[in-house]
């Protein structure tokens, strides 16, 4: 399969315009898989909840259109990051598209400084999507930093991970080949880059959007510093074949009877 990202440099609370600069990144891209990072379309450090309620939107609005074009433009399945709402609470959701259709919707779990202000918590396991015969399991931004959401889609199958992000710690792109290699998965890291001085915050992203293989190798790595987009290709059915000798599988070998919850 070929599978790539998109590293933008969103303005906050620009939709339109994040939207556009995000399909002029996608525009010499064909892949089977293309992930943008988290809340591409309205910037990440909000500063009052009127702020989430005018930015956010229900599953099937105007992001879920705008990534249905882009599939449709690049022949990929594409997951992006928005500010959902549903039933009256907000989450920071990423959806996934193929064409002109939904697949999936993840909400984040692991609600990273001041998001537990903003959002509520993701009220849902992360699921695996099999699409054209790709697994694709999605994870948001700090909830690489939980082993057990990577080891969740491993274990309901997934070959690749759908990785939309806005990181601010410098740790996530050196921790990936682990979380690739102790599950035998891919996984597609999409950050952003850029400042947000809003309110109390002060973010600065870390770019290096990544590409990352089963065996942890890095098959693509972007600058820290400026937007960006690349695709690889790779043999996903590799993700199935768990074993790193004849006598150890690491799905296999697991011990979940003597591991503490």
């Amino acid at each position: 399969m070929i599978a790539g990202y998109i590293q933008n440099s969103p303005v906050f609370g620009r939709k339109e315009q994040n939207f556009t600069q995000a399909e002029e990144l996608a525009t010499a891209i064909s892949a089977d898989l293309l992930v943008l990072p988290e809340l591409f379309a309205t910037g990440y450090t909000f500063t009052s909840h009127d702020e989430v309620s005018a930015l956010a939107e229900p599953a099937d609005d105007d992001t879920a259109g705008f990534l249905k074009e882009l599939s449709l433009k690049t022949g990929a399945i594409v997951v992006g990051g928005f500010v959902e709402e549903k039933n009256g609470l907000f989450y920071n959701s990423a959806l996934m598209v193929s064409a002109d259709r939904i697949i999936g919707v993840y909400r984040k779990i692991h609600l990273f400084n001041r998001e537990k202000v903003w959002f509520s918590a993701g009220d849902g396991p992360p699921e695996v999507y099999d699409i054209g015969g790709i697994r694709i399991g999605m994870m948001i931004c700090f909830d690489w930093f939980f082993p057990e959401t990577a080891r969740t889609l491993a274990l309901k199958g997934a070959q690749v991970i759908a990785h939309p992000s806005n990181l601010v710690m410098p740790y996530c792109q050196s921790a990936m080949p682990t979380r690739c290699l102790e599950n035998r998965v891919f996984a597609v890291t999409a950050n952003r880059i850029g400042r947000e001085t809003r309110g109390p915050d002060d973010f600065l992203f870390t770019g290096a959007s990544q590409i990352t293989a089963l065996n942890g190798n890095i098959l693509s790595s972007a600058p820290s510093d400026r937007v960006f987009s690349a695709v690889v290709q790779f043999d996903h059915y590799l993700a199935d074949n768990k074993l790193i000798n004849e006598k150890n599988d690491i799905l296999a070998d697991r011990r979940p009877d003597l591991y503490l919850s």
